[in-house]
């Protein structure tokens, strides 16, 4: 028995709402199921935030009331300038802490973002609440132990502060306004910032305690460098070589890292201009792996041009080694 056309046509439209239906159904539970993903991603990253920042407080006031003020001793950049004016008018040193820094957050609102600078208010504000409250033991007079372990622990509070998404010493907020309208570096503005301030540690106090003091910042600057970079420091090399398939299968099935091969061709070099298609591959090991890497692409190619640049953090991709197989 046939089926009306009219009544066909009925059945098709009412099969195409159906799965229509059932599409926007899926769809509509796989956004859901996104967006409840994100929520949660965001809730994980910003209590690990939060956890890192507490962290970084703790550890600093634990430099500054164990080591450093019992023994009237600074360091470099605003923590310094407030050790040192505590130093010298006796001034609430918690007070001193969020006063001296506050210009600096105030340039982050307007370079860096609200939600950085929000955090860096919440985080100098406790380490202020955590110097003026919390009972600290003094752990030692000797000046040597406080200039390695009190700049230890003030470095280390720095970095987790840093990695949890602020800051408690608002020096690089000011080196990184400074910079951007002038030529010298970050890094150069800091080492100036901290030479003032040295300077008159040595005029108004000794010139021990300014050397004491270099020591505490230059003990505190290589922590905050380790927490940042972690104990193994990155390296991203480049390599361009005839031979790339050779040196990726090492790299590859021998060192077990994870590598990336772009398409380029070659321009001017030793045997002038060759624009010839060449593969470039490009690898992040350890600095511990970089001799082992050069010397088998040496063997390999010994005309290879080689490129190697740090890499201060590294996400997603295959970073960590792969087990190899025996």
């Amino acid at each position: 028995m046939g089926i009306n056309p009219q009544h066909q046509s009925i059945i098709i439209e009412g099969v195409k709402k159906t799965l229509g239906q059932k599409e926007s159904g899926n769809l509509s539970r796989y956004v859901q199921a996104k967006e409840a993903w994100k929520i949660r991603k965001t809730f994980n990253r910003e209590v690990k935030s939060a956890f890192l920042m507490i962290l970084g407080i703790m550890s600093a006031g634990f430099g500054l009331k164990g080591f450093l003020i019992p023994n009237k001793l600074v360091d470099g950049g605003t923590m310094g300038i407030s050790l040192l004016t505590n130093r010298e008018t006796d001034l609430s040193l918690s007070l001193l802490i969020v006063l001296i820094n506050l210009p600096f957050i105030l340039i982050a609102w307007q370079q860096i973002g609200k939600i950085f600078s929000i955090k860096s208010i919440i985080a100098i504000s406790l380490l202020a609440l955590v110097v003026a409250i919390f009972p600290y033991p003094v752990i030692t007079q000797d000046k040597l132990l406080i200039a390695v372990f009190g700049g230890f622990f003030l470095g280390a509070g720095i970095g987790l502060s840093i990695r949890g998404g602020g800051v408690i010493d608002g020096t690089e907020v000011m080196a990184i306004f400074l910079s951007r309208k002038n030529s010298l570096s970050v890094g150069d503005f800091i080492l100036i910032f901290n030479i003032i301030i040295f300077s008159v540690a040595a005029y108004l106090i000794d010139m021990e305690t300014a050397l004491y003091s270099v020591l505490i910042y230059m003990s505190a600057s290589k922590t905050v460098d380790f927490v940042l970079d972690g104990i193994e420091e990155f390296t991203g090399v480049t390599i361009i070589s005839p031979h790339s398939d050779e040196i990726a299968h090492f790299i590859k099935d021998k060192m077990g890292r994870g590598l990336t091969v772009y398409s380029g061709k070659r321009g001017f070099g030793k045997r002038g201009e060759s624009y010839t298609n060449t593969d470039i591959i490009f690898t992040v090991v350890t600095r511990l792996e970089i001799s082992r890497l050069t010397t088998e692409v040496e063997k390999i190619d010994p005309h290879a041009f080689v490129v190697m640049q740090s890499i201060r953090d590294t996400k997603g991709g295959m970073v960590k080694k792969k087990p190899l197989a025996h």
